[in-house]
């Protein structure tokens, strides 16, 4: 999740810049850069790694005055992170420099028209395409920057939230936003601006903010205020001026607690952008490079293997349920820990999964290079671009969560099972093995999915109230069957990991074969038992349950009657269909071990002995 912060006024823009790209570290970054104009010369410097290392490389470069500069850093999407791909960005002729979070997903096309055009390119990024494209709009069209930005940003397709500057217009930067956040700080006097991703790198200067809204762009000029337009059809919007309320460091998170609720209610989001451009309901279709341009390695495959750890593996067990259901191909589900160590049997006939967050998971990587040798076709499936397992997979798809700050893991889990259903339900299409009527069926309730997680997310209240009251057991037990078997693993996970309460997951009908034994008036029981699937299988179990005084949580589908009847407390979730179940099962699950965790006074965000991402094995 990059981040943006500018500055037009009478101070030096550098400490500002800087020091406002330090308040923005917590969303995440690969990358820094800073543009400064001292008023003759445009100077930028830009660099892998961290705010420190831009310091180090401005003192170094460039000469730090002027009193208008933008910065960012760098969550990389398209090109990997380093010194090149780094913003800001600056246009062919060197006078328009740019700063961008979000993606452009036409920047192909238009990268190709641009070098029709005599254009040239250094980095892989969709950013440099941008600026190029407002420069030649610009020039094409003899217009001023603002109308430049306008007519570029109708042309383009995808998300944004831009920053431009124009080395011969030193008074004035244009911003604009689509689907990513810009607020815009207004000083005292109105004499001076701030522009950041959002409030917390101004906050000490102004309590004054401006928030841009989606297809809305603002020319900020110096001593002559903010004038804000549509950008679709160019009308004026009135100026809306909010004053902050909150401190700081409710702002670096977003006005939530800790980072991971933040996250917990971010997976709406997270998943829509995890499809977006990938779900087609209306062209009925699924469109995935890594997949198409491979399709016969997948066709022809005699079993897919996923690897994975932790909250990833969890992921891949959903994904068996998934692919042997609608692809109907073998899959297997290894530790990736374990899976070197009993010299597997893998063939060239196999394709392995690695699952992985961070993309940089030692194990994973290890179990990757094994199969490699063997000669398998390796797809990864992780949200960090240019990470190793990116690096080492032959083919992949990225989840698009956003950087993930909270150790335990919440929006990895939900998107790393949208895409893997993705890919099952296109192998799926592409074999004959579903339907036209269901794959239709099957994408339209993916569709639905976000808004239903947001309607699971409405019994947070609930939640809360259930974790005060079982907030000082010493045990759990966590009980599923079919998908949501992999769901009662990560809700087990997640009690552990941040309040660290023990917590075992079991498919239901084990229970019978060891756990009923620890069964007793003090042992608290989340069972999922939603409608679809062996409903009727889990009610017995809960029955069981209830004749040893065990103390029930269900998490069951609205509308339920049966369950709410045997069960100490109900959580109710959007009904959907049973594979897709686990996107929403799995949410009251992540709320009831946070609000367990704060309750207990844990550190939720940063929980003992755990890293957010395994590096070494």
């Amino acid at each position: 999740m990059c981040g943006i912060v500018g500055y037009i006024g009478p101070r030096e823009a550098y400490p500002i810049v800087v020091e406002g790209l330090k308040r923005l570290e917590y969303r995440g970054y690969d990358s820094a850069g800073i543009a400064l104009f001292d008023g003759t010369e445009l100077k930028v410097a830009k660099t892998k790694g961290k705010v420190a290392d831009l310091e180090d490389r401005a003192s170094k470069e460039i000469t730090r005055h002027g009193n208008v500069g933008i910065g960012h850093t760098r969550w990389a999407t398209h090109g990997v992170p380093n010194d090149v791909n780094s913003h800001p960005h600056v246009s062919n002729s060197g006078e328009l420099v740019i700063i961008h979070n979000g993606i452009i997903e036409n920047y192909e096309s238009l990268k190709q028209e641009l070098i029709t055009r005599g254009y040239s390119f250094q980095s892989d990024t969709d950013t440099e395409v941008l600026i190029n494209l407002i420069e030649d709009v610009k020039k094409q069209e003899n217009v001023k920057l603002g109308k430049a930005v306008q007519i570029a940003l109708n042309q383009v397709i995808g998300a944004y939230a831009i920053a431009v500057f124009d080395k011969n217009k030193p008074e004035e930067v244009v911003v604009a936003r689509l689907g990513s956040p810009l607020a815009i700080g207004i000083g005292e006097n109105e004499d001076e601006f701030f522009i950041a991703s959002d409030a917390s790198p101004f906050i000490e200067y102004t309590k004054n903010a401006v928030y841009l809204e989606d297809e809305e762009m603002a020319v900020i000029r110096f001593h002559k205020g903010i004038k804000i337009r549509k950008i679709k059809d160019d009308s004026l919007v009135d100026t809306y001026v909010q004053e902050l309320q909150i401190n700081l460091e409710q702002i670096e998170k977003g006005g939530y607690d800790h980072f991971m609720l933040k996250e917990i209610h971010e997976q709406p989001k997270a998943i829509t952008d995890t499809y977006r451009g990938r779900l087609l309901t209306n062209e009925a279709i699924i469109k995935m490079a890594g997949i198409e341009d491979n399709m016969k390695k997948f066709l022809n495959a005699d079993r897919i293997i996923i690897v994975a750890c932790g909250t990833s593996w969890h992921a891949g067990l959903v994904a068996e349920y998934i692919f042997e259901n609608l692809a109907r191909v073998p899959v297997e589900v290894e530790y990736a820990s374990e899976f070197r160590y009993r010299n597997p049997v893998i063939t060239e006939k196999d394709v392995l999964i690695a699952i992985s967050q961070s993309g940089e998971t030692a194990d994973t990587l290890a179990a990757i290079k094994l199969a490699k040798s063997k000669g398998a076709f390796i797809f990864g499936v992780c949200n960090v671009v240019g990470s190793s397992i990116a690096r080492e997979s032959d083919a992949g798809a990225y989840t698009h969560a956003g950087p993930e700050i909270g150790v335990a893991s919440t929006k990895a889990f939900t998107t790393q099972i949208t895409v893997l259903t993705l890919i099952a339900l296109r192998l799926a299409r592409a074999k004959g093995t579903i339907s036209s009527s269901d794959f239709r069926t099957h994408l339209l309730e993916l569709e639905m999915i976000p808004k239903k997680v947001e309607k699971a997310l409405q019994s947070d209240g609930l939640i809360q109230t259930i974790s005060e009251v079982y907030k000082n057991a010493s045990n759990f037990l966590y009980l599923g069957r079919g998908y949501n078997f992999p769901v009662a693993l990560e809700g087990a996970l997640k009690l552990k990991e941040i309040s660290y309460i023990h917590a075992e997951g079991y498919p239901a009908a084990e229970m019978k074969h060891g756990p009923i034994a620890l069964i007793d008036e003090n042992m608290p029981i989340v069972v999922i038992a939603t409608k679809k699937g062996h409903y009727e299988k889990v009610v017995s179990n809960i029955q069981e349950i209830k004749s040893r005084k065990g103390k029930i949580i269900g998490v069951v589908t609205e509308g339920d009657t049966q369950v709410k009847g045997l069960a100490d407390h109900v959580i109710e979730v959007p009904e959907t269909l049973e594979l897709l179940s686990p996107l929403l099962t799995t949410i009251p699950l992540q709320l009831l071990s946070y609000h367990i965790a704060v309750m207990l006074d844990k550190n939720v965000d940063q929980p003992r002995n755990l890293a957010k991402s395994v590096t070494v094995e």
